[in-house]
């Protein structure tokens, strides 16, 4: 059975009221830091260990010279072909069962592996902590048969979730319906994400929305080449040193000093 679940977000719907925002730390008991005053309403500037979901503010004006307010709710996509997933070294990052992309906080080891491989800029470091954060769809929520905390606050339903095929035709409807420069943004790259936009601009008028996100050279370097390199050299030190161990038997203490065992004799 197909579980995968995708979250829609239509920007067109969205007024900003930070409710995704603010559930998203409370439900996930996250600490609030002070913040500096940028001469935006976006607050804070971007996405940090302890902020898994930022509503961004964009003043935009077109090629008319037509003024308008572009809001959009930033966050992990929870890609299919995760990046993040691909070059943790320990496990820590993982698909869930419906698709989207988790953590086992205790496996991680603040390597920040995952921060340089995601195309959308998402998981960040917390230094104090020596770990790195990003949201998780709100997994034990899911499990529970409950909606992300973020779907559940949104009033005016520009948040919505639900099994994939679903979500991904009610997106291409809702374009259609809207018409103009109106488009889907998500479901083409890094093999489909579970978290895809209706937008109301082409995706290169958004500010930090990259228009082909891709999973970097480096990490599939990483991936199919150098990490299966690093395990094998791995297991050629341990098998060494069991074999050692097999043929001289337990390192005595003193046989890096070059002492003799036997007394002198």
């Amino acid at each position: 059975m197909n579980r995968e679940l995708i979250k829609l977000i239509d920007t067109t719907k969205c007024t900003a009221c930070r409710g995704c925002q603010v559930a998203c730390k409370q439900w996930n008991e996250m600490p609030g830091l002070r913040t500096k005053q940028t001469g935006t309403y976006q607050n804070p500037p971007e996405l940090q260990w302890n902020t898994w979901t930022l509503m961004r503010f964009q003043e935009h004006v077109n090629e008319k010279g037509v003024f308008k307010w572009l809001f959009r709710k930033e966050g992990c996509m929870h890609c299919t072909d995760a990046a993040c997933v691909k070059v943790c070294p320990t496990g820590a990052l993982y698909h869930t069962e419906y698709g989207t992309v988790a953590m086992h906080n205790e496996k991680c080891i603040g390597c920040k592996y995952c921060v340089s491989a995601c195309p959308f800029d998402v998981p960040r470091y917390d230094k104090a902590t020596d770990m790195v954060y990003k949201c998780d769809l709100c997994l034990d929520r899911l499990r529970a048969d409950e909606q992300p905390a973020c779907v559940k606050s949104c009033i005016t339903g520009a948040l919505t979730i639900g099994p994939k095929d679903a979500m991904i035709k009610k997106a291409y409807a809702r374009v259609k319906e809207l018409g103009g420069d109106a488009n889907v943004y998500g479901d083409k790259f890094v093999g489909g994400t579970h978290v895809i936009y209706v937008l109301g601009e082409n995706p290169e008028v958004y500010e930090g929305l990259p228009k082909s996100p891709s999973v970097p050279a480096t990490t599939m370097l990483w991936k199919d080449i150098l990490k299966p390199l690093s395990l094998l050299a791995a297991g050629g030190v341990i098998g060494g040193s069991f074999l050692h161990y097999i043929i001289h038997g337990p390192k005595l203490p003193d046989e890096d000093s070059g002492q003799d065992t036997k007394g002198g004799e």
